[in-house]
């Protein structure tokens, strides 16, 4: 879970190093989808923290075509199609292993596609309700993702996406950094500020809703091991090219902060965007 930063150097040699960044991200995710609804309870509140603003009245476009932009396992495009209101429901991940696993756990009627959020395989005006739950802190440029989202929206469409700030993991993030100087293992996130800046910038008058979540676990090691099993780990250039030693773990462990009765606690500043789509674009002449 964290925000990649643009690579230097020329434009030909940005797109080989995101196509790279990209191929991790949906690699690591892959091979979590068989564990990763298991190990989801920060990405359940946040969704749910959506869902909720679905049964305000008039917040859902009438019969709509959803989009679940970041699918994953489907968990929630399978909600969303459940959904009375709901005409018709695509799922679509960068990632093919979260593709398969969401089509083999579903039984409704769902389209499922493999793409990339920033150059999304749907024409112009084709959905009505897109709803994306902490997959746009992965993307190199989440602007281009608002253009996209802009793009494929029907005038009076409503877009509803959440993400992480900085400040997220941030016991974890000065743990390591006692630990194991020098070296990053954990994802970075936009501030608040420079989030707020690019969704104004593509999606005027949005709004944006911050939280602090504060989630309980018996030990670090449990932390590890719900971020293992997510498929979130560190994606950084700055990442070590070898496997962690036992030892450096170990010495994370011991520089987590504890709680009195000694669990840990791990923060995640939470963001959800909210924006409807109110610009017609002019007939084609």
């Amino acid at each position: 879970m964290g925000v990649m930063r643009s690579v230097a150097g020329s434009p030909g040699r940005q797109r080989g190093a995101s196509r790279s960044l990209k191929s991790d991200i949906a690699r690591g995710f892959g091979n979590a989808s068989s564990t990763y609804d298991s190990a989801s309870r920060l990405q359940r509140f946040m969704a749910n923290t959506m869902l909720q603003k679905l049964q305000v009245r008039d917040a859902v476009p009438t019969d709509p075509e959803a989009l679940d932009l970041g699918c994953g396992t489907g968990w929630f495009t399978r909600r969303l199609a459940g959904m009375a209101e709901v005409r018709a429901v695509t799922g679509i991940d960068l990632s093919l292993g979260m593709v398969q696993q969401a089509r083999q756990e579903s039984s409704q009627d769902i389209a499922w596609l493999v793409g990339d959020a920033e150059h999304l395989p749907l024409p112009d005006q084709s959905c009505d309700l897109i709803f994306s739950n902490l997959m746009i802190q992965w993307c190199e440029d989440p602007r281009a993702v608002f253009r996209e989202c802009r793009r494929i929206l029907r005038p009076g469409g409503r877009l509803m996406i959440s993400s992480l700030l900085d400040g997220t993991l941030k016991e974890l993030k000065s743990a390591w950094r006692a630990a194991d100087p020098g070296h990053e293992h954990v994802n970075r996130f936009e501030t608040e500020t420079a989030l707020q800046a690019k969704v104004q910038a593509e999606l005027p008058g949005a709004t944006l809703e911050t939280r602090t979540i504060r989630l309980p676990y018996g030990a670090p090691r449990e932390l590890a091991g719900e971020l293992r099993h997510l498929g979130a780990g560190f994606r950084g250039a700055e990442r070590r090219k070898t496997a962690t030693a036992p030892g450096r773990m170990r010495d994370m462990f011991r520089h987590y902060p504890k709680e009195p009765d000694g669990t840990i606690m791990a923060s995640y500043e939470a963001a959800w965007i909210y924006w409807k789509e109110t610009w017609r674009k002019n007939p084609i002449l």
